[in-house]
């Protein structure tokens, strides 16, 4: 699908949408936040269901127009041009997010990192030819990283060293996820799944099935799935660089940067899937789990309460024990 950035983000996201039904369920499909967007639902009536997914369409455009660093005119990318120049203002909820991210931050160790975008753009791994920085580049770029730095009061923001930059792709679409499913209450929908970028959270059942099914993408083979999980009211997220990736001289580099050494995760993870109450923690807790590797992320899923997962390295794979409530693997 060719995309027009100049057309307005909710035209775009609106002449991108379809419907259809099929056994029971009403699903719809559309390109937002740079991904393929779904809604299943059982519809209360047709009526509540037009609604509901009118209103998700609406909310999701809304979301990327303000958030998407890809964006000239979003807040996101008016803070980013204001950096080490001046104050930015920002509304109730852009504080929320904020909040957010700082929580996530300390949770992690540092491992998610907002203002880490200097750091992606120099590790580019769709370049060709592909191009490894210097030591004192990366460093150096190190530099304009570091959510610490970042000044905050109600109401604004600054980011106070000029090439600063943030980026909420570390949760964006999980966040919006827990929205867009939040906003099901308020229609009566009961039973709905959300699903933004193969980043998925569930309420309720499917017709005629206890819970929803979610494959889990095979690494070694991506489009075939190792096995699946069953839920209801979770999510499921996924992290892994088996598709984003560039080979330099023979060693293999993907597209997940630990911000706090400024290099591509090189520790033998090849995916990780989790399990947890919420999209905007099930992502946390898989892409963190990646940074730190096999061991130290087990652990940190492990510990998380309501948390589960897997963790898919070269040699073999880490199951905490609360995942086998959820794996249906293939006989």
């Amino acid at each position: 699908m060719v995309l027009n950035a100049n057309m307005p983000v909710r035209e775009r996201v609106r002449q991108s949408a379809v419907v259809n039904e099929e056994r029971g369920l009403s699903t719809l499909t559309f390109h937002a936040m740079g991904t393929r967007c779904r809604v299943c639902l059982v519809e209360p009536t047709r009526q509540a269901a037009n609604e509901y997914l009118n209103q998700a369409l609406s909310w999701v455009a809304d979301f990327e127009a303000k958030y998407s660093r890809f964006l000239n005119d979003s807040l996101i990318s008016l803070i980013n041009a204001a950096s080490g120049k001046m104050w930015v203002e920002v509304d109730e909820e852009t504080d929320r997010l904020f909040n957010l991210c700082n929580d996530l931050f300390f949770l992690t160790n540092g491992a998610f990192d907002p203002t880490a975008l200097p750091l992606i753009r120099l590790w580019n791994w769709k370049a060709n030819p592909p191009a490894i920085p210097a030591e004192e580049t990366i460093q150096a770029t190190r530099e304009l990283t570091g959510w610490k730095k970042v000044q905050r009061r109600r109401g604004a923001i600054f980011l106070p060293q000029s090439g600063m930059c943030l980026d909420l792709g570390g949760i964006g679409k999980e966040y919006a996820v827990d929205m867009v499913l939040a906003l099901a209450a308020q229609y009566g929908v009961e039973h709905v799944l959300v699903d933004f970028g193969q980043d998925i959270r569930v309420q309720g059942c499917p017709p005629g099935r206890p819970a929803w099914h979610v494959g889990l993408e095979d690494p070694a083979n991506p489009g075939s799935c190792w096995g699946s999980v069953a839920v209801t009211n979770h999510a499921v997220a996924s992290s892994g660089d088996y598709l984003r990736h560039f080979i330099y001289q023979g060693q293999r580099y993907g597209h997940i940067i630990d911000p706090r050494s400024g290099y591509p995760v090189r520790n033998g993870c090849q995916c990780v899937n989790v399990v947890a109450s919420t999209c905007t923690i099930a992502g946390i807790l898989s892409t963190t789990a990646f940074i730190l590797g096999p061991q130290d992320g087990f652990h940190l899923i492990n510990g998380y309460h309501g948390a589960s997962g897997t963790i898919l390295t070269e040699q073999g794979s880490f199951i905490t024990p609360r995942f086998y409530e959820h794996l249906i693997q293939p006989k």
